[in-house]
């Protein structure tokens, strides 16, 4: 389960915090994807471990010193999964994709579902999928914002394994059927 928090400052709009994420933690036994959009997200991390996240992410824009972040977060007992706005180059995570569990490439700017997929961050992730191939190790590579049934496919062929997809599920009628149109649309 892939859950935004956003603080109105990183990003426009304010979600929930480790509170609501403790809250519902009791009833899932699904991985808990904790993507801060948050500025100093270092002050929390400790919380949003105690309440339950299996993976944070942290937007590279937000931090000082990566490395130490990323070391903080797995020494917590998480996974650490960096993010990139569309506009931040792939070279700003570049030394840290050794020392990450997933990267996320956003293809909408942070803060609010419902927006259009970008395709001109296509090029984008078949580089992140390059680089990441390169290092010879288990990275997911996740790209939010936008994902429905026509983009999932676009995404998969770039090269993601992980996708988020938001208002193409729960704005639908049917979100069990949505769910599996988007699957089927990445299927051969």
């Amino acid at each position: 389960m892939h859950i935004d928090v956003i603080d109105g400052v990183f990003a426009p709009n304010i979600s929930f915090g480790p509170p609501l994420i403790k809250s519902i933690r009791k009833y899932s036994a699904l991985v808990f994807d904790v993507h801060l959009m948050i500025v100093d997200p270092e002050r929390y991390l400790d919380e949003f471990v105690e309440a339950g996240s299996d993976i944070i992410t942290v937007h590279i824009e937000a931090l000082k010193d990566p490395s130490r972040i990323i070391s903080r977060i797995r020494g917590a007992g998480a996974k650490p999964s960096i993010s990139l706005k569309p506009a931040t180059s792939l070279s700003t995570v570049k030394e840290f994709l050794d020392e990450i569990d997933m990267l996320l490439v956003m293809t909408v700017d942070p803060g609010f579902s419902g927006q259009s997929f970008k395709r001109d961050i296509l090029p984008k992730i078949r580089e992140a999928r390059r680089m990441i191939d390169q290092l010879n190790r288990e990275i997911d590579l996740q790209v939010d914002g936008g994902i429905n049934k026509e983009s999932a496919p676009l995404v998969v062929e770039a090269g993601a394994n992980v996708l988020v997809a938001a208002s193409a599920i729960f704005g639908a009628p049917d979100v069990e059927k949505a769910i599996r149109e988007i699957r089927e649309s990445c299927s051969p």
